[in-house]
């Protein structure tokens, strides 16, 4: 029989020793900290390079296993198959391309909903659905759980699509009303099944984020909707362990396809450059390279909202004078970056992060110790790019190869260059263009970001601005899925306040009709 690899509470308050299927059923731990593995797995080169013979749902099933996830090899092969089906739009699932010679992009966008989301949202719901079975087994779980997931844009679409329509789970996401792209928003909104409901919030990511964070913290609410309707709450945002583990596997994947494919001897190490708003898809590489993954440096590319690129350059966290910018890459429109604490829990190896995760919701700032901030600059560099910067680099990106990046990647792709070193650099693509079309068209146009369409396109709509750009670059696609989103009728349209009260009110009136 395989080790069973446990968890443990970043904050130090949980109890027992659960594990994957139980995390990943909890979604957060008492007291709002998040679970970690208590041990790794090390993975020889071999081992990785194996991989790149394999399909990709067998190369994620290999990795599961590996990280001692409590269902057996059989189950999670089969799981894996579905997860990596026919849904995705390229059979390799998460194909490395090389742009240019010395720029290999890891496209993450080939799911149903041309995002990177559906890497992990493919995934987590099955192993969900399993840990539900498992957890009646025992004759300890409730009826149903209810899904409640904050969105910067793209997680809310792909967490309804991987649990629309599952027994025993419903899902409400909540969105900053007008913190995401028409397409973002409309892909959401227009989302089917029975157990789905979807909410703009009066506010920003943060905002919906902490609103969140505060109904799962809130007792009294969590035993009303135990004693009322039967009800227990879980996460599909990557503070769930269930969304991070897909997201190493992609890592470990990638390098053995960039050998493959002549981009780096093997053995050799890679950059990693990731557009990083909650810091979910850059810890997924630093798991990677902890496991064995020749990973040198990571990337940190943020757009104007940059705290992070600030706290890895000084060590100090700071959002007490920060404003919240909109930019053409809203998935990274984040202030407060969940997923830092379970980097700073390996960092520290110990639950030191709750006291800074007190001071920041307190303070609104925090500041690591020098040995934390030495480790952490061993391997992470960060810069950031402004708005207008980052739809010059579309254009550039596009006339000097050939690929048309979405505003997130751009980011990544500015920073990778400013930042590279003799390393290959690997460039993560988070999101098809086609999503965020009406500012593809500004950049391709040469139009500012904060200056409005030319006036013979007011009215249209953004899929239309999608028949713009094709005019410029008509080699680009469109996926079918967002092309006929103008014909969907609009179901969720909704707006409530932000804040504790606003979710928890919201959640009621829907389990209420």
């Amino acid at each position: 029989m395989k080790p069973v690899v446990h968890y443990r509470d970043t904050r130090g308050l949980a109890r027992g020793n659960p594990a994957f299927t139980d995390v990943v059923a909890r979604g957060i731990a008492p007291g709002g900290g998040l679970y970690v593995p208590a041990s790794l797995p090390e993975l020889t080169l071999g081992e990785i390079l194996a991989v790149g013979e394999m399909p990709y749902w067998r190369r994620a099933a290999a990795i599961f296993s590996r990280f001692g996830v409590d269902v057996s090899d059989e189950r999670i092969d089969t799981l894996m198959q579905r997860a990596y089906g026919s849904q995705w739009d390229d059979a390799r699932i998460a194909p490395v391309v090389e742009a240019r010679p010395d720029m290999h992009v890891l496209e993450l966008w080939h799911g149903p909903t041309s995002a990177f989301k559906d890497m992990a949202l493919q995934c987590m719901p099955l192993f969900f659905s399993e840990a539900i079975s498992m957890l009646h087994a025992r004759e300890r779980a409730l009826d149903d759980y209810l899904i409640l997931v904050a969105t910067s844009g793209d997680t809310g679409k792909a967490a309804l699509e991987g649990f629309v329509d599952r027994e025993h789970t419903n899902i409400i996401v909540f969105y900053p009303a007008d913190g995401v792209s028409e397409l973002q928003r409309k892909q959401m909104i227009t989302q089917r099944g029975s157990n789905v409901s979807v909410f703009g919030v009066r506010g920003n990511f943060d905002d919906c984020q902490n609103a969140v964070k505060a109904a799962f913290n809130d007792e009294e609410f969590n035993a009303e909707l135990h004693d009322r309707w039967g009800i227990g709450l879980s996460s599909a945002n990557s503070i769930n362990w269930g969304r991070m583990l897909p997201q190493v596997v992609y890592y470990v994947s990638a390098y053995a396809d960039m050998v493959a494919g002549g981009g780096v001897k093997a053995g050799d190490p890679i950059d990693v450059c990731v557009p990083t708003g909650n810091f979910g898809n850059i810890l997924g590489a630093f798991y990677a390279k902890e496991i064995g993954v020749p990973i040198d440096r990571l990337l940190c590319a943020s757009n104007e909202n940059n705290v992070l690129s600030d706290f890895i350059a000084t060590g100090v966290y700071d959002i007490s004078e920060r404003h919240f910018v909109k930019t053409p890459s809203p998935s990274m429109d984040i202030l407060i970056s969940s997923n830092l604490e379970r980097l700073l829990y390996h960092l520290t190896g110990s639950p030191s992060a709750r006291e800074w995760t007190r001071q920041l919701a307190e303070e609104k700032h925090f500041g690591v110790d020098r040995d934390t901030f030495t480790q952490m600059r061993d391997f992470l560099v960060g810069d950031y790019v402004t708005n207008d910067t980052s739809l010059a680099t579309i254009r550039r990106a596009h006339e000097e190869t050939g690929y048309l990046p979405d505003p997130h990647t751009a980011v990544a792709w500015e920073v990778a260059e400013r930042l590279r070193g003799e390393n290959p650099v690997l460039v993560v693509s988070t999101a098809h263009w086609a999503k965020f079309g009406v500012d593809v068209f500004k950049a391709l146009s040469g139009i500012p970001y904060s200056e409005p369409l030319p006036a013979q396109y007011e009215g249209s709509s953004a899929i239309d601005i999608l028949a713009h750009v094709r005019q410029i670059a008509p080699e680009a696609c469109v996926p079918s899925a967002i092309a006929e989103l103008d014909t969907l009728p609009e179901r969720f349209t909704r707006v409530v306040d932000a804040g504790r009260d606003g979710i928890e009110t919201a959640v009621r009136d829907w389990l209420s009709p």
